[in-house]
């Protein structure tokens, strides 16, 4: 039961009819138990998991874009082989940093039979099939879900392009026609509320490619009809998307057990449901409650300025990266590399005017009030160049883990640091920016929960996204704003990934008090820290295992095909 003050809006009788729901109400049919049973040699030698990483990671993406009924029935035949030999492999016997390398394996495993018994993204999610992106993720990957493998990043190019680039990406856009082509006879779930994100993406998509088209114009004639075709394609497939809307009718989350079995089995977060709505409940009401009692001591002090100009914009934003890092290294926080003040400083963007109505964007709001309160979230960015710099010794660490298995860890890290900082001084000379720490820990409470109510209480995504803005201080998000609603489109999208931010910060909080505990006068924060980044983008519950020798924090994880047959 949801606590009567809380204020959540009434929702139809009909929700209760949709707790239990698997993702969307199909129009076709669900994939049976693979029946083959091909025999697999059993073996306790941990480079026969690394053969077997190998060869999954090469599996796992379609070979060509292909997500055609028949080539997923195939797919999730042959993943069972993949399981088997998997079982096959005893890790008892192994050092802990090998065994959780077992466990990492299993759990992408698990978020792909998810996918083929559950959610099915290439069938419900038509945003599955957007594939050309403009700007880098502040994430390991691309959060949610798409076609694998054949993701466009027109980041990773230099421009203006050479001969060869320009060929390699008109090669690659010649891909984005045939697959949407393929996503109208694929589509075949009644999801509206993915339906309509979805046409939000694809116009996105639309968007980018006119933009690339302008940049790149006269590069190569192969391009420019590359680029053409796929920007035709992607206005038609909108147009396809937006004439079958009016049919669809069907819930979009997959509902509060199969979140459970998600959450433990594939993300591997000890949490249900209503454990992770309890726990944002109270980070909702202790932000409020720390942002009134700051603002209350702070009721004298001038407001933080807004940066108004390019030049004030570089000027500060340039000053929070020198800070930021300074502080880090000064307070022994991390150690820092050389690596960490050109990354973040590579991704502080450029200066925005003031709109003619309403915000800037939420995070904008933020930032062009106090740059340095969102660099602390961004030491992402030193991650992702640790991930380049340092790589791991583990080739199955050393790149993200499907399904957003990093989620946690990544945005939990993130988040942390925010308010970490916060407590370790950062703020010290700013006081008014403590404000802003508890309006971005509120707007994530806000947003999280709003994603749980969609999974497990039937909300639409208006009403999640409503309930995000009525509980973001000072209407920096309204409902409307593409802040929120493409936040609560790839909640829809990726289970648990809205209540990640919060829950990675909390379960960093509980292996940081294990340490502590453990370690007595030897611990410090910059040895954990240093620690926790040594062992990788993972889920903390493994990290807590590899640190500790203590398993019990990883959740106990249950075949899929017993748990929806019990």
């Amino acid at each position: 039961m949801l606590p009567r003050w809380f204020p959540f809006p009434s929702f139809a009788g009909v929700a209760a009819a949709l707790l239990l729901t698997v993702s969307c109400s199909s129009e076709g049919p669900r994939p049976d138990a693979p029946a083959s049973r091909t025999e697999v040699t059993s073996s306790n030698n941990y480079e026969d998991l690394l053969t077997l990483f190998k060869d999954w990671r090469a599996f796992a993406a379609p070979a060509a874009p292909d997500y055609s009924a028949d080539a997923m029935t195939a797919q999730f035949g042959e993943l069972a082989r993949y399981q088997r030999r998997l079982e096959a492999i005893d890790s008892s016997g192994w050092p802990v940093a090998q065994q959780v390398d077992h466990v990492l394996v299993r759990a992408e495993m698990n978020g792909l039979d998810f996918d083929h018994r559950i959610r099915r993204p290439w069938a419900s999610i038509p945003a599955f099939y957007a594939t050309v992106f403009a700007a880098q993720s502040d994430t390991p990957a691309r959060e949610g879900t798409g076609a694998d493998g054949w993701m466009i990043n027109l980041w990773t190019y230099d421009y203006p392009l050479t001969d060869g680039d320009a060929e390699r990406l008109a090669a690659q856009l010649q891909t984005v026609p045939p697959l949407l082509l393929q996503a109208q006879s694929n589509l075949v779930e009644d999801a509206r509320d993915l339906w309509v994100g979805g046409i939000r993406d694809m116009r996105v998509q639309a968007s980018t490619l006119e933009a690339l088209a302008e940049r790149v114009s006269g590069t190569r004639t192969a391009l420019d009809d590359a680029i053409g075709q796929a920007h035709d394609a992607t206005v038609q497939f909108t147009a396809w998307l937006e004439d079958e809307l009016p049919a669809k009718h069907g819930p979009s989350g997959v509902g509060k057990e199969n979140l459970n079995w998600y959450l433990q089995n594939v993300h591997l977060v000890n949490y249900t449901w209503d454990e992770e709505v309890a726990l944002m409940q109270h980070e909702l009401a202790r932000s409020h409650t720390t942002l009134h009692l700051i603002e209350h001591r702070n009721r004298d002090l001038p407001p933080l300025p807004v940066v108004t100009s390019a030049e004030e914009y570089d000027r500060r934003f340039n000053a929070s990266v020198d800070e930021f890092i300074g502080f880090l290294d000064r307070e022994e926080i991390v150690t820092v590399r050389d690596y960490m003040a050109p990354a973040l400083r590579a991704k502080i963007g450029s200066f925005s005017p003031v709109p003619a109505v309403g915000p800037r964007g939420f995070f904008s709001e933020v930032s062009y009030r106090d740059p340095v309160a969102m660099r602390t979230h961004s030491f992402h960015w030193t991650e992702i160049a640790r991930m380049e710099h340092e790589p791991h010794s583990s080739p199955i660490r050393r790149g993200p883990s499907l399904s957003n298995i990093w989620g946690q860890r990544s945005e939990g890290l993130a988040t942390g640091m925010e308010e970490w900082m916060m407590h370790a001084g950062l703020f010290a000379d700013r006081p008014r920016g403590m404000e802003i720490i508890q309006i971005m820990l509120a707007q994530r409470a806000a947003r999280a929960l709003g994603g749980l109510m969609m999974h497990g209480e039937g909300y639409t995504i208006e009403e999640a996204s409503e309930f995000a803005a009525k509980w973001t201080p000072r209407g920096w998000m309204p409902a409307d704003s593409d802040t929120v609603l493409t936040e609560q489109h790839l909640y829809l999208q990726q289970p648990g990934y809205g209540t990640s931010y919060i829950i990675g910060k909390i379960e960093i909080e509980k292996l940081m008090a294990e340490r502590a505990r453990g370690l007595g006068d030897e611990f410090t924060v910059k040895g954990f820290m240093d620690e926790l980044s040594t062992a990788g983008v993972i889920p903390v519950s493994l990290v807590w295992w590899e640190l500790t020798g203590d398993d019990s924090q990883i959740p106990r994880m249950v075949p899929l095909e017993r748990f929806l047959n019990e």
